[in-house]
């Protein structure tokens, strides 16, 4: 499970060095603010992770969980349904 949630992450190209017996879900939907991704913006990214693991080998989820820091992140209940929503839609599009 890696972080790519933002430009502080990085490239994708640490992922040509993952084995070939691994899986890597790429934590692509941010958990610290609000701002709901689009489906195309992750589907762009995973396919850009898929020139270095192939799709088959990648997941999708959030890039941490909800409460990552001591004081929470400003971020609704409901905008947190809708960016898990997101995940999963996404992966269905993808993955089926």
């Amino acid at each position: 499970m890696l972080e790519y949630d933002d430009d502080r992450s990085g490239s994708f190209e640490p992922l040509k060095d993952v084995p070939e017996d691994k899986f890597v879900v790429l934590g692509l939907v941010t958990t610290k603010r609000a701002h709901l991704e689009s489906m195309a913006g992750l589907k762009q990214r995973i396919s850009a992770a898929s020139r270095y693991v192939p799709l088959e080998r990648l997941g999708i989820s959030p890039q941490c969980g909800f409460a990552s820091s001591i004081i929470g992140n400003n971020i609704s209940s409901n905008d947190q349904q809708l960016k898990l929503k997101l995940v999963v839609e996404t992966a269905r599009e993808i993955w089926g």
